[in-house]
C-alpha cells in the first residue's frame, strides 16, 4: 500500500473563491500530512474563512466576485484580472519538485504544469464534470461547459460530487465535525446564502415571523439579533452547531453546504448564483434528488418558505467512501503518474487565453 510512503513530497493547489475549497482542504491536508510533507498553494482572494494551516505560496490568482443582488459582478472580476502576472506566478510556481501534484480548480498550477509537462491529479468537485455523465441543466451553456473543462483539466481526474455518478467520481468529502455530530432539531433555519445582500434577505424573513433564521454574512463580526434573525459572522464552528441543530438549511448552488446539510438529513433549499452554470448544474442534480430549488429571490419568497418548512421530504445523504480512502486513491494515482511518466504534453490552447 502507499501508505508505506511517508517522505512524499505532495503539492496540493487549492482555489480560494469562496468556502468550499477551502473547508474541503482543512479535512483533506490532515490525511495527506500521514504520506509526507505537503505544500500548499493557496490561490484567489475572497474566499471567507480562515486557513488554517501554513501556506508556502499565495497569490491573487484568479477569483470570481459576486455581487449583492444574486448574481457575478463581470467588472470587478474583469479588473482583478492580471495576465501578465498569471503567466510568471506559472513559470516561477516550482510544480516539478513534487512527487505527487494535485489540483482542486487552480489555474495557475493547471498552466505551469503544462508549461513544465509536469503531470498531475485534477481532484475536487469541478473534476467531476469530466464525465458527461454528471447532473447538468436540459440546456447546456457552453461558455459554461468551457470554463469547467478547460479552466483546469488533466487526463488524470477524481471528482467528488452528491453521487457516484461515473467511476472516478466520489461521494461528498464531510468534514469531521459534521460526521460526529448528533443531528437534532430546535426549529430554527440556518441561512447561507452570501450572493445577496443580509438586507435584501432579513427583508423577506420578516414576512415569516414564526420561525427563527440563524444568518450567516461578512457583514457581521459578533453575533446580532434583528427581529426573528439572529445574524452570526462566518465562523465554521458556528455554523456547524447551527446546522446540526436547524429544521432546515437555506443556502447557495455550492457543494459542501448541501453536501452536509443532506448528510444531517436537513431539509435543503438550494438558491444557486445566476449565470453561475457550475451552480446551475448543482442545482440540476439536487432536483433530480428531490431538494427544493428556488431560482431567483421574488416576492412570493416568504411564501415559499413556509411552504418548504412545512413539507415533509427531505433526503438522507449516505456515504461510500470515506475521507481517507479518497485521499489515498488521489496519492495513487499522483505517484502512478510520476511512474509511469504518461503525461499527454500537446498544448492545443493558448496557456495564458483564459475562457472568461
Amino acid at each position: 500500500m502507499w501508505c508505506n510512503h511517508h517522505s512524499l513530497k505532495i503539492f496540493y493547489a487549492i482555489q480560494a473563491t469562496g468556502s468550499g475549497h477551502v473547508s474541503r482542504a482543512m479535512e483533506i491536508i490532515p490525511y495527506l500530512q500521514q504520506y509526507g510533507e505537503v505544500d500548499i498553494f493557496l490561490s484567489g482572494s475572497n474566499a471567507g474563512l480562515e486557513f488554517a494551516f501554513p501556506v508556502k505560496y499565495r497569490s491573487c490568482g484568479m477569483s470570481i466576485f459576486l455581487n449583492s443582488k444574486g448574481g457575478i459582478d463581470y467588472k470587478t472580476t474583469l479588473e482583478n484580472f492580471a495576465p501578465i502576472r498569471i503567466r510568471k506566478e506559472a513559470k516561477d510556481l516550482p510544480v516539478e519538485k513534487y512527487d505527487v501534484v494535485i489540483n482542486d480548480f487552480e489555474r495557475i498550477t493547471h498552466l505551469a504544469c503544462r508549461l513544465k509537462k509536469i503531470p498531475y491529479v485534477h481532484f475536487g468537485h469541478q473534476a467531476s464534470f469530466v464525465s458527461n455523465l454528471t447532473p447538468r441543466p436540459h440546456s447546456r451553456d457552453f461558455f459554461g461547459e468551457m470554463i469547467l473543462k478547460k479552466y483546469v483539466h488533466s487526463p488524470h481526474s477524481i471528482g467528488l460530487h452528491f453521487d457516484n455518478y461515473d467511476k472516478n467520481i466520489y461521494q461528498p468529502i464531510i468534514k469531521q465535525s459534521i460526521l460526529n455530530a448528533t443531528p437534532v432539531d430546535k426549529g430554527h433555519v440556518t441561512v447561507y446564502v452570501g450572493h445577496y445582500s443580509s438586507q435584501k434577505l432579513m427583508n423577506f424573513f420578516s414576512g415569516v415571523p414564526d420561525l427563527c433564521f440563524h444568518l450567516f454574512t461578512k457583514d457581521v463580526k459578533s453575533i446580532e439579533r434583528q427581529k426573528n434573525v439572529i445574524l452570526h459572522p462566518l465562523d465554521n464552528d458556528l455554523f456547524t452547531k447551527s446546522m446540526t441543530e436547524c429544521s432546515g438549511v437555506i443556502t447557495g448552488g455550492g457543494f459542501e453546504t448541501p453536501s452536509e446539510a443532506m448528510y444531517l438529513g436537513k431539509k435543503l433549499m438550494s438558491i444557486p448564483i445566476r449565470g453561475h452554470y457550475e451552480q446551475q448544474c448543482n442545482a440540476h442534480a439536487l432536483k433530480k434528488m428531490r431538494v427544493t430549488v428556488e431560482d431567483n429571490i421574488t416576492e412570493m419568497f416568504a411564501l415559499n418558505i413556509q411552504r418548504w418548512i412545512n413539507s415533509h421530504h427531505h433526503h438522507q445523504l449516505v456515504l461510500t467512501h470515506d475521507t481517507r480512502e479518497i485521499v489515498q486513491k488521489v496519492v495513487e494515482m499522483g505517484l502512478s503518474l510520476k511512474k509511469e511518466n504518461n503525461f499527454d504534453t500537446h498544448v492545443s490552447e493558448n496557456l495564458y487565453q483564459l475562457p472568461v
